[in-house]
């Protein structure tokens, strides 16, 4: 057992003077190394054909032709899609039909506020300054008592009068206690009265008949003044002359 490392140490030793004699006396040079030539002269195992060492060429892909389809045309919407068409078409009427209730309600409000201020300042006008120092309340209050007087003194007449003598007097107490007050409520009745032609053209025309009839009843008053003014001179003058002739 001891001699087998010896025997294969004289084995290898004439082995290697083999090969360093046969690399000496070769033709040609020993590489360590595969030299590129060989690479390309070497034939493949699996196959006869010879080594191609060109890159191989990729075909090109073919280009789709004008005549086919492009894939939006032969795309057909689902159920499901034209469900959810419907569904926006809906959401936006609901929505315009909510912007439209809110403009709606924002037109109400701002009308009713516009009235309501309108209304205020209305009222407010028809008042008299500070400075004019006519007061509402008690001129007010006779007013009404005026007119409360002219409804029961016409009680028992018909309904014509019934009807306008409480008004006229009513009216008058007005002109009279209220003067300023009253021509603000007449300047608001014939800014509403202008409105309408009609209206107005009546308003116009009774305003004429009253003022006539008022001008016509002082000069009437006048001339009955005179007159009881001129009797009254007579009677006074023949009495001066009766307690002459008696003296």
């Amino acid at each position: 057992m001891a001699f087998r490392p010896l025997l294969r140490q004289r084995a290898v030793v004439p082995a290697m003077a083999v090969l360093s004699a046969a690399a000496i006396f070769a033709p040609g040079t020993v590489h360590a190394e595969e030299r590129p030539a060989d690479i390309i002269n070497r034939k493949p195992i699996y196959d006869d054909m010879p080594l191609d060492t060109t890159a191989p060429t990729l075909p090109e892909p073919s280009k789709p032709s004008s005549s086919s389809t492009s894939p939006s045309e032969s795309y057909r919407p689902t159920p499901t899609d034209r469900l959810a068409v419907q569904i926006g078409h809906a959401r936006m009427a609901l929505y315009q039909q909510a912007v439209r209730s809110e403009a709606a309600l924002d037109a109400a409000l701002t009308e009713t506020l516009r009235l309501e201020h309108s209304f205020t300042s209305t009222i407010r006008s028809l008042g008299p300054p500070k400075e004019s120092g006519e007061k509402l309340f008690p001129g007010a209050l006779y007013v009404l008592v005026a007119s409360m007087a002219g409804s029961i003194v016409t009680r028992n007449r018909n309904i014509v009068l019934r009807a306008s003598v409480p008004a006229a007097v009513g009216v008058a107490a007005a002109n009279f206690v209220l003067p300023i007050t009253s021509r603000n409520v007449g300047d608001l009745i014939w800014s509403y009265e202008e409105r309408f032609p009609v209206v107005a053209d009546v308003h116009l025309r009774t305003k004429e008949r009253v003022t006539s009839f008022i001008d016509t009843g002082k000069a009437h008053a006048g001339m009955t003044v005179g007159l009881v003014e001129g009797k009254l001179a007579d009677t006074r003058e023949s009495l001066e002359g009766w307690v002459r002739k008696g003296r």
